[in-house]
């Protein structure tokens, strides 16, 4: 059983920054890609970022590339999302997703994960 659990979240103005922390435990982290997703009131859950198991590999949706950023740190069993120029309609809450190594399809869908934190809420003000 993996356990996630995200930080960082908070309340911030427009153009400003944040970093989401998700600290996983119950399994060997670096065997696996971890992934960014967010929900918006009233909004299905989408996409934001992931990252490969040796962080040398990652992907953005395309309304957050060049501000945001996901890396990992093995060694702490921590993924990371830094949040630059933060725009109202980043509002949402943000999920960890833990990846499955047997599911198929793309890291792009949130059926490729197994596992999944409690969430952390993140507003921008205008």
């Amino acid at each position: 059983q993996v356990q996630l659990v995200e930080s960082g979240g908070g309340l911030v103005q427009a153009g400003g920054s944040l970093r989401l922390s998700c600290a996983a435990s119950g399994r060997t982290f670096s065997s696996y890609a971890m992934g960014w997703f967010r929900q918006a009131p009233g909004k299905e859950r989408e996409f934001v970022a992931a990252i490969s198991r040796n962080g040398a590999g990652t992907r953005y949706t395309d309304s957050v590339k060049g501000r945001f950023t996901i890396s990992r740190d093995n060694a702490k069993n921590t993924v990371y999302l830094q949040m630059n120029s933060l725009e109202p309609e980043d509002t949402a809450v943000y999920y960890c997703a833990h990846a499955s190594r047997y599911r198929p399809g793309s890291y792009a869908l949130s059926n490729k994960y197994e596992y999944w934190g409690q969430g952390t809420q993140v507003t921008v003000s205008s």
